[in-house]
């Protein structure tokens, strides 16, 4: 048995990018730790979703959990540092925020579980985060980090397709050029991507876990009522690029566990 640990910056974070990995992992027998650097507390949320004095990062947790039972997580922690929000909001000014935080000091707590989950595959962002947001692009930073004083041998980055988007939007005919996504500012080109994984099989339960995400509607709801066929085409694949500098060679179809 492998210990996969994957990295992710907010509660709902796992869904898309490495939630049919974590789903394949738990399947073949590994065991499987998703690690949230916030506590999500600046996500937007449909109004009157919240009960009488629940807070929405109490709500999250409670989603978090549901969301990676349905992806056959193991082990779930939140490191509870202060959500960021999106660049150019105020959160961005709270000195406690995760993205203005010590990569050293946020890296240890990470380190620490790596530690003792002798973690043989991490995963974290890229350097931009996916699409710029500061918390993730921390993640990329401190998960880097903390694999170094860890010793963890396997750092893969979680990175979204552009040109498999790209494809995406141009056979979407409800998106003209004003509402499309802005493909250029979000993930990496095909040719930067080391490794490949076929998680169509594994749709059902990603669906699940944006189901649990019930506050973060927002981020998921176009997708929910999708057919199942269509899911697999947008959601069927999950990329990875090495973060061992060697982007070379044959395109890998798994990670090493």
């Amino acid at each position: 048995m492998s210990v996969l640990v994957c990295f992710h910056a907010h509660p709902d974070d796992e869904v898309f990018g490495t939630g049919g990995t974590m789903r394949q992992a738990s399947d073949a027998g590994h065991r499987v730790v998703l690690v949230t650097a916030t506590d999500g507390a600046a996500g937007e949320f449909p109004e009157g979703i919240l009960a009488d004095g629940e807070t929405l990062t109490a709500r999250r947790r409670d989603e978090l959990a549901k969301s990676a039972e349905a992806l056959g997580v193991h082990r779930v922690v939140m490191l509870g540092f202060s959500d960021s929000g999106m660049a150019g909001t105020p959160e961005n000014d709270n000195p406690e925020a995760f993205a203005n935080l010590s990569v050293e000091s946020a890296a240890q707590a990470l380190a620490d579980i790596l530690v003792e989950e002798q973690a043989d595959v991490v995963t974290i962002y890229d350097s931009y985060g996916g699409y710029g947001h500061p918390d993730h692009i921390q993640v990329h930073h401190v998960g880097k980090r903390a694999t170094e004083i860890a010793g963890t041998t396997h750092v893969y980055e979680s990175v979204m397709n552009r040109d498999h988007f790209r494809e995406l939007v141009k056979a979407n005919a409800q998106w003209d050029e004003e509402d499309a996504p802005n493909i250029e500012k979000i993930g990496v080109p095909a040719d930067q991507i080391t490794t490949e994984l076929q998680v169509g099989e594994f749709i059902e339960a990603k669906r699940a876990a944006m189901v649990a995400h019930a506050t973060q509607v927002g981020d998921f709801g176009p997708f929910l009522d999708m057919p199942i066929d269509m899911l697999r085409v947008a959601f069927g694949l999950e990329w990875y690029r090495r973060v061992d500098g060697t982007n070379s060679g044959p395109m890998e179809t798994a990670l090493p566990l």
